[in-house]
């Protein structure tokens, strides 16, 4: 089936199969910081924006997205770098697989509430797992991110 889709303001065509989730149309797009994690809505390494609203991409069917607007991180690459630097700042870029989930995430946060206590940026972030730091780094980093956007 064919579908029209609006990804970071770009208008395109793709075909698709009717069971096809918006994560592997994305990736067949050239879009790779949407990643594949656990294709059971428990990770958050897919997520993306639609319609500014955080959701995960491996759980979207693709013909869905028709008429509304995706957002990944490479449509945010100014503000994704401002936030990179700060949660490397912060030492959560270990291993850095979990990252750009976690980035659209903390992006979105700040568009919804930008200045959330931690409770509310640990709430947010609920559902994007990190193996490596015990988020502790996130929370510093996403803490500095909206402090500097703020400034």
């Amino acid at each position: 089936m064919d579908v029209s889709l609006t990804v970071n303001g770009k208008k395109i065509q793709v075909s698709v199969e009717p069971d096809e989730m918006l994560l592997t149309t994305l990736r067949g797009q050239g879009y790779f910081s949407t990643r594949r994690g656990c294709d059971t809505l428990n990770c958050g390494l897919c997520t993306v924006w639609l319609d500014g609203k955080t959701i995960l991409s491996c759980s979207y069917l693709t013909y869905r997205a028709a008429g509304h607007e995706v957002t990944t991180l490479e449509g945010l690459a100014d503000e994704a770098a401002l936030l990179a630097d700060c949660l490397a700042a912060e030492g959560a870029d270990q291993c850095g697989y979990c990252t750009t989930g976690m980035m659209m995430s903390a992006m979105a946060l700040r568009r919804q509430n930008p200045n959330p206590t931690d409770e509310e940026i640990k709430d947010f972030l609920v559902g994007n797992l990190c193996r490596c730091t015990g988020y502790e780094s996130h929370l510093r980093g996403i803490r500095r991110y909206l402090q500097e956007v703020e400034a």
